[in-house]
């Protein structure tokens, strides 16, 4: 758009380009925040004694599906 008419008529700017480090660092906060809660659970049920979630399910799911793949129950 040319303002060559007028000259207190101001001027468009184009648009505006996309702050990318902005969204890199906010997903790397959500990353750490997450990280941090999972963290902190973790640390919350070795204090209560009570078994991780993560190593129980594992030794669940693979105890419980290993003796029906080979066949023996």
């Amino acid at each position: 758009m040319a303002t060559h008419g007028n000259p207190h008529q101001e001027r468009r700017p184009l648009a505006k380009k996309p702050n990318y480090d902005f969204e890199r660092r906010r997903k790397e906060q959500d990353r750490k925040k997450k990280k941090d809660a999972k963290r902190e659970e973790r640390l919350q049920r070795k204090r209560d004694g009570l078994p991780d979630l993560e190593e129980g399910a594992e030794g669940a799911a693979e105890g419980g599906t290993e003796p029906q793949a080979d066949g023996q129950a």
